[in-house]
């Protein structure tokens, strides 16, 4: 199983048709679309899973910098997640010496 990064794009893409433009390569387990919490507005990027790594990959090097409704894609295998929260490893607020 292979976790894939599309990044750039469009605010219009909808999940159906990130599914669809990956399925040219291979089975595709799931296709999201980051949103906005608060607005629910796509943030711009989403995440497909595909079972076949080989096919995944075959995407991830055919779709890269590839234009899909008028944005060029950033396409590569996704990241793990960090423990960090985003923060570096560091606790939000830091440590501070109050003496």
């Amino acid at each position: 199983m292979t976790t894939i990064y599309v990044g750039n794009l469009s605010f219009k893409t909808s999940e159906d048709q990130l599914l669809e433009l990956f399925s040219e390569y291979g089975e595709v387990t799931s296709a999201k679309i980051i949103t906005d919490r608060e607005t629910g507005r796509s943030r711009g990027f989403g995440f497909v899973e595909m079972s076949d790594d080989a096919k995944a990959g075959e995407a991830i090097q055919d779709l890269h910098e590839t234009e899909f409704m008028e944005r060029d894609l950033v396409v590569n295998e996704a990241r793990p997640k960090s423990d960090d929260n985003g923060f570096g490893g560091q606790r939000r607020g830091g440590s501070r010496n109050r003496y």
